[in-house]
């Protein structure tokens, strides 16, 4: 199968720099998935699960907010946060940062329940709540 180079970075640095069959994420505008031979593209990054196809294997992640580029074929996402599925589970981690996403969903609900909030502090609020629900969202084994 046809392949791609990827390079997917975060903050704490590199998290992955190899071939890839796809790449499905949230863009900005909607879903996105990136082809072998996708022309040149660049968009910002929606909060969402993603998913990459590596040597036949899908693999999902969390992945919230950055900017993704294609150029000459060669794929790079920048992400602000980027969390493989099978990685926090590997880990022991799981049922800790479901618990952290989940006591994070009810804080960021209760704050939005405030009716003198300030439009920065809703705004602030609304994208904690779409953090959390995008932990959530990711399958469990």
């Amino acid at each position: 199968m046809s392949s791609f180079h990827l390079q997917i970075v975060t903050p704490d640095g590199l998290f992955y720099d190899g071939q890839a069959e796809s790449l499905n994420l949230r863009a900005a505008q909607g879903g996105l998935t990136i082809l072998p031979r996708h022309t040149n593209f660049v968009t910002t990054v929606g909060m969402g699960p993603a998913k990459v196809v590596l040597d036949g294997n899908a693999r999902t992640a969390a992945c919230i907010g950055g900017m993704l580029s294609v150029i000459n074929g060669e794929v790079r996402l920048i992400a602000t946060t980027f969390e493989w599925a099978e990685d926090i589970r590997l880990h022991g981690r799981e049922d800790i940062d479901r618990e952290r996403a989940k006591s994070a969903l009810e804080r960021a609900e209760a704050k939005l329940a405030d009716a003198s909030l300030s439009k920065e502090e809703h705004r602030l609020a609304e994208s904690a709540k779409r953090r959390a629900q995008v932990r959530l969202s990711i399958p469990q084994a």
